[in-house]
C-alpha cells in the first residue's frame, strides 16, 4: 500500500472540516484546513488556545506557499528558499490571504516548509498548505505519542495519523521576515 493511500482517511477527515492529528520534526501536531472556519474555531477550542495568537502553516513545498508569498518583495524570497525545507518557520507579511484565526492578531503569518516525511506526504496528498499547531491543551507540554493524543482529546481528534517524530529536539525556530529577529528558538 503505497504512503498516498494510507493517508485517505486523513485527508477524508480534512475535508470533512475535522482536526487530525500526526507526528511532525519535534512533536505531535494537530491539523485542519486552514481556510474551514469550522475546523479552525473546534482546532482553538480543542487546545484552549487564545485565537490572537495565530498559528503555524505547514507545506510540501515553497509553491504551496505561493499565494501567500505572491506579495512578497524578490529580495524577501531569500530567506526563505535557504532554509527550507526545515525546522524554520518565518513570520512572513500577510497579503490579505490568511484566515483571521490562521494570522490571529497579527500582521503576519507563519509559514514553514516541512522537511517531515510524512507532514509533506500529507500537504502533498491534501493540495496545499495545513495547519500545524502542537497537540496539547494551552500550557500543557505537546504530546510526543498517538497514546497521548487519545488521553489528551479522545474523540475530538477526527483521525490519528499513524507515524514516527522527525527526531528533532525541540520545535521549529520561528524568525521575522522583515527583521531577522528570532521570535523562538
Amino acid at each position: 500500500m503505497s504512503l498516498a493511500a494510507d493517508l485517505t482517511p486523513a485527508i477524508n477527515a480534512l475535508r470533512e472540516g475535522g482536526v487530525i492529528a500526526c507526528p511532525t520534526e519535534a512533536v505531535w501536531g494537530l491539523s485542519c484546513d486552514p481556510e474551514n472556519d469550522e475546523a479552525l474555531a473546534h482546532l482553538m477550542r480543542m487546545k484552549e488556545r487564545d485565537p490572537a495568537k495565530g498559528v503555524i502553516l505547514v507545506a510540501a513545498s515553497v509553491e504551496q506557499f505561493h499565494p501567500w508569498l505572491s506579495q512578497l518583495p524578490l529580495a524577501m524570497h531569500a530567506p526563505l528558499a535557504a532554509s527550507w525545507p526545515g525546522p524554520n518557520t518565518w513570520l512572513v507579511p500577510d497579503n490579505g490571504r490568511s484566515h483571521g484565526l490562521v494570522r490571529g492578531a497579527h500582521e503576519r503569518v507563519a509559514l514553514r516548509v516541512t522537511d517531515h516525511p510524512l507532514m509533506k506526504a500529507l500537504c502533498e496528498a491534501f493540495g496545499g498548505p495545513l495547519v500545524s499547531t502542537s497537540a496539547n491543551r494551552s500550557g500543557e507540554s505537546p504530546a510526543m505519542s498517538a497514546t497521548e493524543i487519545t488521553s489528551i482529546f479522545g474523540d475530538e481528534v477526527a483521525y490519528v495519523v499513524r507515524g514516527e517524530l522527525g527526531g528533532n529536539a525541540k520545535p521549529s525556530t520561528i524568525r521575522d521576515l522583515a527583521t531577522g529577529k528570532v521570535m523562538r528558538s
